[in-house]
């Protein structure tokens, strides 16, 4: 059952990628080093034969953790990833926090103007938080970012007809339908490199990785893959709870979400 539940998984995925791939002409994809974009990445290497076929963003503010950046610059070697990275200001936003939020939404908003992207793949999944539940497969996004979160397309029958507004662009989710035990369990029957920040050092590991100012480790001794998933499998903690920003009120995530926050 697990084993079909990934097979599924992975199948509509690769389909939402190869879409989106033949629908936009300019086209890229987000990538935090995270496990689900990571992930995200190895899908899109396996609808296109071993290569990503479009470039990879990293919004960077500069304030990453080491072993994000060894796993980057290790990881877009090894794969020959088209990388570009877009530095973002430190500033004070709308969340009450200075390193992510709105201020990463700048630093996309302006290497998306400046090459061109009409359409970006982004690893968000629906269970992560209430607000992107509201997301679809291709969600549109205005000429200013702006998401209307109220009027989104219908998608039946893998219909997606989102329509490009002029100026904006296509927020491509083939994650949606994951949850966080599907990733782990998908990252161990494919072997996907993994950032080592999720396993336990001296009794903490990162459940969900952020930068440095804003992610905080939570209680575990789960070293290995099998032992991350056995961690969850019983565990009632949120996975974003060491993520600083998701501890806002929901109208904060919503009112960045709107803005064009990832």
């Amino acid at each position: 059952m697990i084993e079909q539940n990934l097979n599924e998984l992975e199948k509509r995925s690769i389909y939402i990628i190869r879409e989106a791939y033949s629908r936009f002409k300019n086209i890229a994809a987000l990538w935090s080093m995270g496990k689900d974009s990571t992930t995200m990445l190895y899908l899109a290497r396996k609808a296109f034969m071993g290569k990503v076929p479009f470039p990879v963003i990293h919004i960077d503010n500069g304030i990453d953790f080491p072993e994000t950046y060894q796993f980057r610059d290790e990881l877009a070697k090894k794969w020959k990833l088209n990388l570009i990275v877009a530095k973002s200001k430190i500033k004070p936003e709308i969340s009450g926090f200075s390193c992510c939020g709105a201020n990463k939404t700048i630093a996309l908003k302006k290497v998306m103007k400046e090459k061109g992207f009409d359409a970006l793949i982004v690893s968000i999944r629906r269970d992560e938080h209430g607000i992107r539940a509201k997301e679809r497969y291709f969600s549109p996004r205005s000429k200013d970012f702006k998401w209307n979160y109220k009027d989104q397309p219908a998608e039946l029958w893998d219909d997606y007809t989102s329509k490009l507004d002029n100026g904006g662009h296509i927020r491509v989710h083939p994650m949606l339908d994951w949850n966080e035990i599907d990733i782990w369990r998908y990252i161990k029957k494919n072997k996907v490199p993994v950032n080592p920040l999720y396993f336990s050092r001296n009794g903490y590991r990162y459940r969900s990785l952020g930068c440095t100012h804003c992610t905080v480790p939570i209680k575990s001794n789960a070293k290995t893959l099998d032992q991350i998933i056995k961690e969850l499998k019983v565990t009632n903690v949120e996975e974003r709870s060491g993520r600083q920003q998701d501890k806002e009120k929901e109208y904060i995530m919503q009112k960045l979400r709107a803005f064009g926050y990832m």
